[in-house]
C-alpha cells in the first residue's frame, strides 16, 4: 500500500477545483440563463441528457429546476425503462435521442452532460436536438485536455471546466446547477421554498 501525504493531497483537490471555479465562463453561464428565462417565458420545456457520473447532476438539476422555478423539466436517465429499452432496441448511443424524439419540441432547451464531451448518446442527443430547432447547452471539462470534445464544439454555448480531472468537472457539474438556478430565481425575485 502506497502512503500519501494527505494533507498535500487534499490542498491540491482544493487547489485545482477553486482554480477551476474562478475560471468559469461567466458569459456562457449568462447565456444558459437567458435560456432557461426563455423556455420558462414560452411554457417550454428543459431536458437534461448525461452519461456515466454526469447523468447523476441531470437528475438533481430537473429536481432543483421544477420545484424551485416551476420550470417544466425532464432528465432522460431518469425513466430507467424506457432509455433501456431504447438502448436495446436502437442501441445505447441512441438512448437521447429516442427519447428526445418523443418529448421533445421547438425551442426546447436541451442541456448535455459529458465530463470528456465525447459521449456519444450525448452528441446523437444533441444533434438530434438540434435538428428539430431546439435550443442547446452543454456542462462539460477538459478531460484528458479535450476542452470539452466534440460536445463543447456542437451546442449553442457551452461551459467547459477548465480541470482535467473527472472528478473535479462532476463536482462543477453540480455548482453550475445551482449557479444557474439560483441566478433565475434572483432574476425572478423568487424565494426558495425548503
Amino acid at each position: 500500500m502506497q502512503n500519501i501525504d494527505f494533507n498535500s493531497f487534499i490542498r491540491e483537490y482544493k487547489d485545482d477545483l477553486a482554480n477551476a471555479i474562478d475560471s468559469l465562463d461567466s458569459n456562457a453561464m449568462e447565456q444558459i440563463v437567458e435560456y432557461v428565462l426563455s423556455v420558462l417565458d414560452g411554457g417550454g420545456t428543459i431536458h437534461f441528457i448525461g452519461n456515466g457520473g454526469s447523468a447523476g447532476t441531470p437528475s438533481h438539476s430537473a429536481g432543483d429546476w421544477s420545484k424551485e422555478l416551476g420550470i417544466k423539466t425532464i432528465c432522460h436517465t431518469d425513466n430507467v425503462t424506457a432509455l433501456t429499452a431504447w438502448a436495446n432496441d436502437t442501441g445505447y448511443a441512441n438512448v437521447f435521442a429516442g427519447a428526445l424524439g418523443t418529448w421533445a419540441k421547438e425551442g426546447d432547451l436541451i442541456i448535455g452532460y459529458s465530463g470528456s464531451g465525447n459521449s456519444e448518446n450525448v452528441l446523437n442527443g444533441i444533434e438530434f436536438a438540434k435538428g428539430i430547432g431546439c435550443k442547446t447547452a452543454a456542462i462539460t471539462g477538459n478531460y484528458k485536455d479535450g476542452k470539452g470534445g466534440k460536445l463543447a464544439k456542437m451546442v449553442d454555448v457551452a461551459i467547459v471546466c477548465e480541470t482535467t480531472s473527472m472528478e473535479r468537472i462532476e463536482d462543477l457539474q453540480l455548482i453550475i446547477n445551482h449557479m444557474i438556478k439560483e441566478s433565475v430565481k434572483a432574476e425572478r425575485g423568487l424565494t426558495s421554498h425548503s
